[in-house]
C-alpha cells in the first residue's frame, strides 16, 4: 500500500497555517484525501489529472499515485514554490506541472479529468469553467452549494445552478465531508460532487444564450413563466418578450421557473430565439 505524505507534516514544512480570510482551509483528513481520486468514474482517463488549488500538496500526492501526469494550479506564489520543491522528483520526471496563477484566468491544459478541493469563494466560477470541457470531475464544495448543483425541479434548492450543471453533466453528491476534516475549520460542512459529462437530450440555440435565459427567469422564480419572460428581457437579451409569450404554450406560461426541467427551459429558449432572433446573440 502506498505511503502518502502526512498533510500536517506538509503544512509544517510549508510553514503555513491557513487563512480563512483568504479562503485557505486545508483538507487534513487522510481518509477523505485517500478516497477522493477513487471517486472518479471507473472509466475516467487518468493520463492527465488537473487539480485546482494545490495548497501544500496533500491531494497532489495522491493524484500522482492515481494518474500518469498531474497539473496543479495554485494562486499563492509561496505555495506554488513549495509544491515545486516538495515534488521535485515528479517535476523532473515530467509527471507534475505547477501553474502559478488564478484558476479563473490562467490557460488550462488539456486534461482528462479533474479532482479538486476548490476555493469556496470562487467555486461556482471555477466549476463553470471546468464543466464545459466535457471531462469527468470530482469537486469539493460547500454542502449548500453542492445540494443546489444536484437539485431537481420543484425542490427548494433547484435553481439556475441546477439547470446549468445538468446542461453539461450528470451530477451527484458522493460524499459528505464535515468541517472537522479541514484546518482551519470552515463555518460549514462540505460535500464532494461527481460530474459525469454527457450531451443534453435537447437542443439549444447556443449555450451562452440558454444559460443567460435560465439565469434571467430564475431572477423571478416566484413569478409565472409568462411574467418572468416579460420582466427579464434586459437580462436574457430577448428583444420581443411579448412575441415569446404569444407563441408559448399556455400551460407552460402559467407555471413557475422552479418547476421547469432543463428540457422545458431549452424548448422555451429555442422558441425565444425563433420569434426574437436577436435574443440569441445579444
Amino acid at each position: 500500500m502506498t505511503q502518502f505524505r502526512d498533510p500536517d507534516a506538509l503544512r509544517r514544512r510549508a510553514g503555513v497555517r491557513g487563512d480563512p480570510d483568504r479562503d485557505q482551509h486545508f483538507l487534513v483528513d487522510d481518509r477523505v484525501l485517500d478516497r477522493l481520486p477513487g471517486l472518479l468514474p471507473p472509466t475516467a482517463d487518468g493520463s492527465h489529472l488537473l487539480e485546482i488549488g494545490g495548497g501544500t500538496g496533500a491531494l497532489t500526492d495522491r493524484l500522482l499515485d492515481a494518474g500518469d501526469r498531474v497539473t496543479v494550479v495554485e494562486k499563492d506564489p509561496d505555495l506554488a514554490a513549495f509544491l515545486r520543491e516538495e515534488f521535485t522528483a515528479a517535476l523532473d520526471a515530467d509527471r507534475l506541472r505547477v501553474i502559478e496563477g488564478d484558476a479563473l484566468s490562467v490557460a488550462l491544459p488539456t486534461f482528462t479529468a479533474s479532482v479538486s478541493n476548490l476555493p469556496y469563494g470562487v467555486s461556482s466560477e471555477i466549476a463553470f469553467r471546468l464543466l464545459p470541457t466535457g471531462r469527468p470531475l470530482v469537486l469539493m464544495f460547500q454542502r449548500e452549494f453542492a445540494e443546489r448543483m444536484v437539485a431537481g425541479p420543484g425542490s427548494d434548492d433547484y435553481g439556475r445552478l441546477s439547470v446549468s450543471t445538468a446542461h453539461y453533466a450528470d451530477a451527484e453528491i458522493v460524499e459528505s465531508v464535515p468541517k472537522t476534516a479541514f484546518d482551519p475549520q470552515p463555518r460549514v460542512d462540505s460535500a464532494v460532487v461527481r460530474c459525469r459529462p454527457r450531451d443534453p437530450d435537447y437542443e439549444v440555440p447556443d449555450d451562452d444564450f440558454f444559460l443567460r435565459f435560465v439565469k434571467a427567469l430564475f431572477t423571478q422564480r416566484r413569478k409565472t413563466v409568462r411574467n418572468a419572460v416579460r420582466n427579464t428581457a434586459h437580462i436574457s437579451g430577448v428583444t420581443e418578450p411579448d412575441a415569446v409569450v404569444e407563441a408559448a404554450d399556455e400551460d407552460l406560461l402559467g407555471r413557475r421557473p422552479g418547476n421547469l426541467p432543463p428540457a422545458e427551459f431549452a424548448a422555451l429558449a429555442r422558441l425565444a430565439a425563433d420569434v426574437s432572433p436577436l435574443g440569441a446573440g445579444q
